[in-house]
């Protein structure tokens, strides 16, 4: 994993957290669910119910939270190192002229 360009490990990353996340909303619905059926009175029944699917929708909005800031941050970071190896490239050329330059005149002085 040393190797790998961290814009993919933040993106793994974020499915990860989105996975575990998806997962915990989805035990607590069926916790909810579960308490539904056992209630006594259809109101207590229905608001139950309706507290396992507000949890599973603030838990996907949640999780498309995550993943887009996750793809926001990857891209961001793959950017910022297209752009850094292209300044490092320029340079380069620059650098080397510099030095012919400088050889160039210790030769006419000698």
């Amino acid at each position: 994993m040393a190797e790998a360009d961290l814009d993919a490990v933040i993106r793994d990353i974020a499915r990860k957290q989105n996975k575990v996340l998806m997962d915990a909303a989805k035990k607590r619905r069926d916790l909810h669910m579960a308490r539904a059926g056992k209630a006594k009175d259809k109101e207590t029944r229905e608001r139950l119910k309706l507290l396992g699917k507000n949890t599973m929708l603030f838990a996907a909005a949640a999780a498309k939270r995550i993943q887009t800031s996750a793809v926001n941050a990857a891209d961001s970071y793959a950017r910022a190192m297209k752009r850094a190896a292209e300044d490092e490239a320029a340079k380069k050329p620059v650098q080397k002229q510099a030095a012919k330059k400088k050889t160039a005149v210790k030769k006419k002085k000698d």
